[in-house]
């Protein structure tokens, strides 16, 4: 950084607790152009030892920056300004590929797993199959320009999709396979809050306080269930809208 870039000043109005101006330097800083998007902010002790503050004040405020989705705290790397929050619609079934792209930005997938398991009965009821009849598993995390925004935990149909462990989810999306080889015909979600697991915390470099948009999927072809699907979101970078 530069020597700018160090000292954060706790300038504003005197009447706000400190954290407070903290706070509204920093907001100040990005509304002024001087932290673009992406722009790595001073970490908690860089604040703390600049300003003679506690860390528990510096904490607070970034930690409330975030939450307000000002900055971006990705674990084991530091906070960041945020770019404009992505948007999805809500209704319907995109592909998490096409809506990167056509945000100007650039789609990364890792395969995080792949293999069949043996459905038990919270599967099988979901997947509207039988007690011990195999299943798919995929888990797939996306990156939008090499920030982790969506954690896609799967199971599929093989009745339905015999070939997708077959397939390379480095080039094609399984939202793409799947609605290629099995039209959708009609779909279940439902979209809640919550936080995140410690696995998920992990792929996501979130901590474990970070609220996260969970949708909970199933589409049909026809008569037959295709998938069952979770869409795990950080709050503090993405958003679903809904227009009428």
């Amino acid at each position: 950084m530069s020597q700018g870039d160090q000292t954060i000043q706790a300038s504003g109005t005197r009447d706000m607790p400190l954290y407070e101006r903290l706070k509204w330097d920093i907001k100040r800083r990005i509304e002024a152009g001087e932290w673009p998007a992406h722009h790595r902010v001073p970490s908690e002790n860089e604040i703390a030892d600049t300003l003679n503050v506690s860390r528990m004040t510096a904490n607070r405020a970034l930690r409330e920056l975030a939450s307000e989705g000002v900055i971006v705290r990705v674990q084991g790397s530091g906070s960041f300004v945020a770019s404009k929050k992505r948007s999805a619609p809500f209704m319907g079934v995109r592909n998490i590929a096409d809506e990167i792209k056509e945000r100007g930005s650039v789609h990364t997938p890792k395969v995080i797993l792949a293999q069949t398991e043996i459905c038990g009965h919270e599967l099988a009821e979901a997947l509207q199959t039988e007690v011990g009849q195999p299943a798919f598993h995929s888990v797939i995390l996306h990156h939008e320009d090499d920030l982790p925004i969506q954690l896609e935990d799967r199971f599929v149909n093989p009745a339905v999709a015999p070939d997708y462990l077959e397939q390379d989810f480095q080039t094609i999306t399984p939202n793409a396979y799947l609605t290629a080889i099995a039209p959708i015909s009609h779909t279940e979600q439902f979209v809640e809050a919550v936080l995140p697991q410690p696995w998920e915390c992990k792929h996501l470099a979130i901590v474990r306080s970070e609220p996260c948009l969970l949708i909970r999927r199933r589409t049909w072809s026809s008569d037959m269930i295709v998938t069952s699907v979770r869409l795990l979101y950080p709050g503090s970078r993405y958003r679903l809208v809904s227009t009428s």
